[in-house]
């Protein structure tokens, strides 16, 4: 086909300017130098390179807390779901101060900030989102009238609430200082253009909810997801009135970090169209068992209880000096605080103890949640002496009982045996003779001659250790000593 000459120089033209717009944009847009590329990177190298992504959120019931004994929350289930995916462990630090949260991630504290922000302008010029989490809004926290209850309608009910936003004239409410709600009630009031007293108080959002309901004060604001889970707790709250558009909420990481932010990018493309994410959203959010979680007495956002046996714990924990939330974790991975849970192998009880042991201790299966916690005290007890004085740094002693405790102590010397013979520290577990434990169940380890009690399930040990010791610091973050 033939093409005129006025129409070549018009192509001749368009691929100039083409050119000249490409070479222009590479100027003011360059690709990344190694160097840049290894800045933006640094804290998810420094997270691959440790094994461990450390993040800050508050502690909430939305958030992070224990419920008969399990760790759950909403942040915290898709952060380990995020360190799943990336195969480190989790570590979790509670700060409610958003300040010094962010202090914590720009000093290099923390690798992630999970508190579930609300994404604003002024926010994202100092640290990095990622993609939003979910979505929700803000909405005024009231109470119902004092006899809801005996009111005979609904519309009976509405009567006593603010529902139009111009009605907040001349009201006074109570919100967390730096948050987002500020800002939202001074924008609110110049659109109704009336006054709305704003007070700023150093109470995080739940505790004002609460104050709401205790009749403290008469409103505050709070971000929808986090109001649904609180009218649970307190149901003679009102949240149907919203004050704001729809609003992205996300984690953050330290400014200028997108190595870390555009991998948590990748993982919620997929994560976020997934079952296990509705699943845990339901959880929270929908699912009526999220009401029996905000009623139990065992729930540490309101309860501050691991279980109906904490003060046989606590006496027992003394017997052995232990941390009464770690001898609790042990007996949690053990039973779940099951008094009558028997094993496939025979151990019973809350603390799992085999016939023999109980034997030993002039007990069988029917002693009590009591005896059984102190005979499984008084065994803990029995191992700790079995164990070389060498091992003089507490936790790794305490690591060394716990593998002892699960696998028996021969296994665990075999370790220490192995470990010498090969390079490392016998006398410390993490890194050095956990590794040779795993091992145990492999043919060329259980052979070797220094191996005097043979195969065992190393890899259940490794992992009871690692468990057991992070529940301790959810336990350690959540309830108080």
């Amino acid at each position: 086909m033939l093409i005129n000459r006025p129409m070549n120089r018009v192509i001749i033209f368009i691929l100039f300017l083409v050119i000249g717009f490409s070479a222009c944009e590479s100027e003011s847009n360059p690709p990344k130098t190694a160097k840049q590329k290894a800045k933006s990177n640094k804290v998810l190298n420094r997270i691959l390179e440790k094994k461990k992504l450390k993040a800050v959120t508050d502690y909430s019931s939305v958030t992070y807390l224990i419920y008969r004994g399990e760790t759950i929350g909403y942040q915290y289930e898709m952060l380990k779901d995020f360190t799943d995916y990336l195969g480190v462990e989790l570590e979790m630090v509670v700060e409610k101060d958003l300040d010094k949260s962010i202090k914590m991630l720009n000093n290099g504290e923390v690798d992630l900030l999970a508190m579930g922000l609300t994404v604003t302008t002024d926010r994202s010029k100092k640290l990095e989102f990622t993609n939003p989490i979910l979505t929700t809004h803000q909405v005024l926290v009231q109470r119902k009238p004092d006899d809801y209850m005996k009111m005979a309608t609904a519309d009976e009910i509405e009567s006593h609430l603010l529902r139009n936003q111009i009605d907040l004239s001349d009201k006074t409410i109570y919100v967390q200082k730096g948050t987002v709600y500020v800002k939202r009630l001074i924008t609110l009031a110049d659109e109704i253009g009336d006054t709305i007293t704003i007070i700023q108080e150093d109470k995080d959002v739940e505790e004002l909810i609460k104050a709401v309901a205790d009749k403290e004060i008469d409103y505050t604001v709070a971000d929808e997801h986090i109001a649904i889970v609180n009218s649970k707790y307190y149901p003679n709250i009102d949240i149907k009135t919203p004050i704001s558009f729809p609003q992205k909420i996300a984690w953050a990481a330290k400014k200028g970090q997108t190595g870390l932010t555009d991998t948590i990018n990748t993982w919620l493309d997929d994560y976020l169209n997934s079952l296990r994410s509705r699943l845990i959203y339901n959880k929270y959010f929908k699912n009526i068992r999220s009401r029996r979680i905000a009623q139990s007495q065992y729930n540490s956002f309101s309860g501050d209880q691991l279980s109906p046996y904490d003060d046989f714990i606590k006496q027992g924990s003394k017997m052995i000096d232990w941390d009464w939330r770690l001898l609790a974790s042990l007996i949690y991975q053990e039973s779940q605080f099951k008094p009558n849970v028997r094993s496939w192998v025979g151990a019973y009880g809350l603390m799992q103890l085999m016939p023999e042991t109980l034997m030993h201790f002039d007990l069988d299966t029917n002693a009590t949640p009591q005896e059984q916690i102190f005979a499984g005290a008084k065994y803990i007890a029995y191992l700790d002496q079995q164990l070389p004085k060498t091992i003089t740094d507490s936790i790794e002693r305490i690591k060394f009982t716990l593998a002892s405790y699960n696998s028996g102590i021969g296994h665990i010397l075999d370790g220490r045996r192995l470990a010498e013979k090969y390079g490392k520290d016998p006398d410390i577990w993490t890194g050095h003779v956990d590794h040779f434990v795993y091992s145990l169940s492999d043919e060329f380890y259980y052979h070797d001659p220094v191996v005097y009690y043979g195969y065992t399930r190393g890899e259940e040990t490794y992992n009871f250790v690692i468990e057991i010791m992070e529940r301790f610091e959810d336990y350690k973050n959540l309830i108080p000593n």
